[in-house]
């Protein structure tokens, strides 16, 4: 687990065990591209992905500030290279080989805003990026987080496509942190330990599209249809809940990098090989009628091997279900028309 890998590479920071031990060919040599590295969102996910050990080479792009936050991520002793590439002149330098790139590039959210507002400035951020990726590494695995998820996501697709290079088993929309979410709130409510929870998000990543299925959680509690509904509406609100308290200073960039980095530490893991590696995910989609989907998915060597049913539905979660299907067709139809324009 990604938690536990942050003290154990803490700790063997301290030796010289880390260098010996992969000198050794015995983990594979990978290149991870953050796009958007020196962002609010970037600079953390920068760091936990330095302190990554499946990481070897570790590429940091932005339009500005990336030298110094390569620099300073640089100096950590792990196993990873650092490299920082600042301007479109060095987009190709810092995509060149990558396996894994993770794209937080764009503006966050402030106060009053919703994913939704944030499009067209992302959106068209988010189609310059994809562009330069189908050209210089069309074989890595993307994990897309620049909002709004649920349109950037075919947005991407929609290039991939045109550049004649899509892999619907290669692009992920990073929903981690509705998972996140949902089982801090769930175990706060459950009175259990967090670390003990699991709890399934379907749907999309923003408002009532995300679906937290607690009546598929473990460990599971007894709780009232009333918490339940308030656990899911937090969940659903849990952006809007940081972005008031930060009060127009920005948006969840801490628990978002967290999120982004485990969800790329269990596509590290999938590309090596690690079997049963199951997250959920925003992906290409045929468990319901559109086209794009979060569920659970089983990583492996071609990134998705395997997209899981949804199991049982409670009543509640199956009306739910229903109420999303509008809003995330709008919002795919949005990304797919712009990706078109």
């Amino acid at each position: 687990m990604f938690r536990s890998m942050l003290v154990r590479s803490s700790a063997s920071a301290k030796q010289a065990v880390t260098r010996r031990s992969f000198s050794s060919g015995s983990v594979p040599e990978r290149k991870v591209a953050i796009l958007g590295a020196a962002g609010g969102i970037g600079q953390p996910l920068a760091l936990l992905m330095k302190l990554n050990p499946l990481v070897s080479s570790l590429s940091l792009y932005d339009i500005a500030n990336t030298p110094g936050v390569a620099a300073d991520v640089g100096h950590i002793n792990t196993r990873s290279d650092v490299a920082g590439y600042m301007g479109d002149d060095n987009l190709a330098k810092a995509l060149e080989g990558a396996d894994l790139v993770i794209i937080p590039a764009g503006v966050p959210r402030k106060p009053g805003m919703t994913r939704d507002d944030l499009f067209n400035i992302n959106a068209g951020i988010v189609k310059n990026l994809c562009t330069a990726i189908a050209k210089y590494c069309p074989h890595a695995l993307i994990n897309m987080i620049s909002n709004p998820v649920n349109s950037t996501v075919p947005i991407a697709a929609e290039i991939f496509k045109k550049a004649g290079m899509y892999d619907e088993k290669k692009l992920f929309g990073v929903t981690t942190l509705d998972v996140v979410r949902a089982k801090t709130f769930y175990a706060g409510k459950a009175n259990v330990p967090v670390a003990e929870v699991n709890v399934p998000v379907i749907g999309g990543h923003a408002g009532v599209t995300i679906l937290p299925l607690f009546s598929q959680a473990s460990p599971q509690a007894n709780l009232s249809s009333d918490v339940l509904t308030a656990l899911t509406k937090r969940t659903q609100d849990g952006g809007t809940e940081v972005v008031e308290a930060k009060a127009g200073k920005g948006s969840a960039t801490l628990s978002m990098a967290y999120a982004g980095a485990l969800f790329a530490d269990a596509c590290l893991k999938g590309l090596n090989g690690v079997p049963d590696v199951v997250e959920c995910s925003y992906v290409q989609s045929t468990i319901t009628e559109l086209p794009f989907f979060a569920s659970k998915v089983r990583l492996g060597k071609n990134g998705v091997e395997e997209v899981l049913d949804l199991g049982p539905l409670s009543d509640y979660e199956k009306e739910g279900l229903e109420a999303l299907k509008p809003e995330l067709k709008s919002s795919i139809e949005k990304g797919v028309k712009f990706a078109n324009q």
